[in-house]
């Protein structure tokens, strides 16, 4: 009697044992059975806010070609408070005459021509390119910096860039660039987009060059 009461005693203890076995391993802490779940929609917003750059507008009434635009531009940023610097007036004078020789080789390709294009809005600052689309430049404004320069536009007979017309010692920086390169040139007339480019074009390299 003393041993069936021994081995019910010892069966009860051995069932009680496996039952709170089995209850510790069916108990998974709640860390394990969700991981990861503050890693979502943390810091990805702000990573992509701070990679936004702003372009050069040319979705505006009258606005000017894209080289026009940048070169008329940069020019015009020495009137600003974000004019080119030391640091990035090499680089964009290497770009510029990269692509002054590419057009004026005659086999330029729009592909090339439009990689140089952008490697020089890029070489822009933001301030720069937010001061060049405040501009918003037209014909207009290429007009009236024809005029004051004494460029004739298209009718094969130019008058040059004197300093006949009350400047001298008066003119800006990008104004004197435009001087010294429209007085290296064969011709002083600007004929049409292209030629108007070309002037230009060599006013800013010329500006560039001077920046130290």
């Amino acid at each position: 009697m003393k041993r069936s009461i021994f081995f019910f005693l010892l069966l009860i203890a051995a069932l009680a044992l496996s039952s709170c076995a089995s209850a510790d391993s069916s108990s998974t802490p709640p860390a394990l059975v969700q991981p990861n779940v503050m890693v979502e929609g943390t810091a990805l917003p702000e990573i992509e806010a701070e990679m936004v750059r702003e372009a050069i507008n040319y979705n505006y009434e009258g606005a000017l070609s894209t080289r026009l635009l940048l070169a008329f531009g940069t020019l015009r940023l020495a009137e600003t408070t974000f004019p080119v610097n030391s640091a990035q007036a090499p680089q964009l004078l290497m770009l510029w005459r990269a692509l002054d020789n590419l057009t004026n080789s005659g086999t330029s390709a729009e592909a090339e021509v439009a990689a140089l294009l952008s490697e020089i809005e890029l070489a822009l600052s933001p301030e720069q390119i937010q001061a060049i689309n405040a501009m918003k430049l037209t014909q207009e404004d290429i007009q009236a910096w024809v005029q004051a320069n004494g460029i004739t536009v298209g009718s094969g007979t130019g008058t040059g860039l004197g300093t006949g017309q009350g400047q001298g010692s008066s003119l800006s920086p990008e104004e004197k660039a435009t001087k010294q390169a429209a007085e290296g040139m064969t011709g002083n007339t600007a004929t049409g987009e292209s030629g108007l480019s070309k002037v230009i074009t060599n006013a800013l390299i010329t500006y560039l060059e001077g920046i130290k």
